[in-house]
């Protein structure tokens, strides 16, 4: 069940730059170390609703109600538009400046936890991506799906705190440079724009 085949694909997934991983990085960057390891746990934690939506079989709801799959799908876009904003506006969220704002880990947790509930795709990813490394035991099913689910949820948490310290390690480099610094927050402006832009264009079949 968990197999070498089910590691190396879960580390592929999980280590492909994607909306948390880019999250994790602008976090690291603006707040350091230990907002990273918020941001990172905030991100794991939002894979949860998609896990147990694809063992509880609502992933497939999801995938064939246009509806459902919209509403979700254009929160998210509208979630990641205003990230875009945050990493623009002076003080905002996502900024990278040089004196940095201060917030509870709770509150940056809680954005990276929206960035994946909102993301209908993961869903669906979860229930193409698990079943097939099941034993085929119907009676274990759930079980196995939670072990899984749990292994791609630990990997997830380590590979994105390796970012986020990354990002944290370079932070005192890039605060010397102002020109850095505006590059960094229109960069991750136009990276989270163009995220949502790809998201309203998903469709969920």
């Amino acid at each position: 069940m968990i197999s070498l085949q089910f590691l190396l694909t879960a580390f592929v997934v999980v280590i492909a730059p994607g909306t948390g991983v880019i999250y994790t990085l602008a976090i690291g960057l603006g707040k350091g170390r230990l907002s990273a390891v918020w941001a990172a746990l905030g991100c794991t934690f939002g894979i949860v609703p998609h896990l147990l939506a694809a063992a509880l079989g609502l992933a497939a709801l999801l995938h064939t109600s246009a509806v459902l799959f919209n509403i979700v799908k254009f929160a998210g876009v509208a979630y990641l538009l205003w990230l875009a904003l945050q990493s623009l506006r002076a003080g905002g969220a996502l900024a990278v400046s040089r004196e940095g704002t201060s917030e509870p880990g709770w509150r940056i947790a809680r954005r990276g936890a929206l960035i994946n509930i909102l993301n209908p795709k993961l869903s669906i990813f979860f229930l193409a991506l698990l079943p097939p490394f099941l034993s085929g035991n119907p009676a274990t099913a759930g079980a196995e799906m939670a072990l899984l689910g749990g292994v791609f949820m630990a990997m997830t948490f380590a590979v994105f705190v390796l970012y986020g310290v990354f990002a944290a390690a370079a932070r005192d480099l890039i605060l010397s440079s102002e020109r850095a610094m505006r590059w960094l927050n229109r960069s991750f402006a136009a990276i989270f724009a163009g995220l949502g832009l790809r998201l309203a264009f998903e469709r969920g079949a």
